[in-house]
C-alpha cells in the first residue's frame, strides 16, 4: 500500500463519468513520486476518461482524487491552470502550431502558463531541446521535423514547467518501432530523473520489453497489477 506521503495521485471510490454514461466505477489506485506506470486497454475501455479526469479536463462527480496536492473534487476552473503546471501532457496527434516555429510553439505555453522574462524563457527552451536532443531545431517549422522530432518537441513541451507528473496519451502511436523504442528511452531518462510518468499505450513491444507497473481499464473496472494477477497477452 503506498502511503499518502509518498503519492502524486490518490483515487479514492472514485467513479468516471462521460455525460451520464458510467465509464469506470470503484477506482482505487495510487501513483507515487517518481514512479513509472502503464495504462492499458482497448478503445472505449475509459483510459482517455481517466486521463482527462487527472488533468481535470473531465469532473470527478463521485469518490475522492487528489493530483499533484490539488483536490480533483470540485476544483475550481481558476485553479485548474495552476494544477496543469504540475503536469506535463502528451498526445499522440503532437497539438503542435503548424504555422509558427518549434520556438514560437514552446514560447506561447510559457505564457500560457505565466512566464514574463524574455530571457528566462530563452534559456529554458535551449535547456528542453537539449534535452531532447534536439538543441538546434528551435528554429524549424513543424513540417521540417520527422514525426519522431515533433514527438520529441513535444516531450520537450512538457517538460518546460518542471512537471512531477508527465501523462502521456499514446505518445508512440504514430510511430515506427525503431522512432517508438527512441521515444521511450527519452522517458525513462525522464523518469529515471525523477519525474513520474503515466502513459496508455496500445504497444505491445514496449510493455513486453520494459516491465514496469500496470493499470489495466476493462469492464469498467480498473485493474493494477501490482494487486491484480492477469497475464501480458490481456492487458490490452
Amino acid at each position: 500500500m503506498i502511503e499518502k506521503e509518498d503519492a502524486i495521485v490518490i483515487f479514492e471510490n472514485a467513479s468516471i463519468f462521460q455525460e451520464n454514461h458510467l465509464v469506470l466505477s470503484d477506482i482505487n489506485f495510487s501513483i507515487r513520486k517518481g514512479e513509472f506506470c502503464f495504462l492499458v486497454g482497448r478503445t472505449g475501455s475509459g483510459k482517455s476518461s481517466l486521463l482527462k479526469t487527472i488533468y481535470s479536463d473531465l469532473e470527478l462527480r463521485q469518490g475522492k482524487a487528489q493530483v499533484c496536492g490539488f483536490d480533483l473534487n470540485g476544483i475550481q476552473r481558476a485553479q485548474v491552470p495552476f494544477l496543469r503546471r504540475k503536469l506535463g501532457i502528451i498526445f499522440q496527434d503532437f497539438q503542435l502550431f503548424p504555422d509558427r516555429t518549434v520556438n514560437e510553439n514552446l514560447v506561447f505555453v510559457m505564457e500560457a502558463t505565466g512566464w514574463k522574462e524574455a530571457s528566462k524563457m530563452k534559456k529554458r527552451i535551449a535547456e528542453v531541446l537539449m534535452r531532447v536532443g534536439l538543441g538546434t531545431s528551435g528554429s524549424k517549422m513543424p513540417h521540417q521535423l520527422s514525426g519522431g522530432e515533433q514527438q520529441r518537441i513535444v516531450i520537450a513541451r512538457s517538460l518546460l514547467n518542471e512537471p512531477s507528473l508527465i501523462i502521456a496519451d499514446e505518445p508512440t502511436g504514430n510511430l515506427d518501432p525503431n522512432v517508438s523504442e527512441g521515444i521511450f528511452e527519452l522517458f525513462e531518462e525522464i523518469n529515471n530523473s525523477g519525474t513520474a510518468i503515466l502513459m496508455a499505450t496500445h504497444n505491445h513491444n514496449l510493455i513486453a520489453n520494459h516491465p514496469a507497473r500496470v493499470l489495466k481499464c476493462i469492464d469498467g473496472k480498473l485493474l493494477d497489477s501490482e494487486e491484480d494477477t492477469f497475464e501480458l497477452q490481456d492487458r490490452y
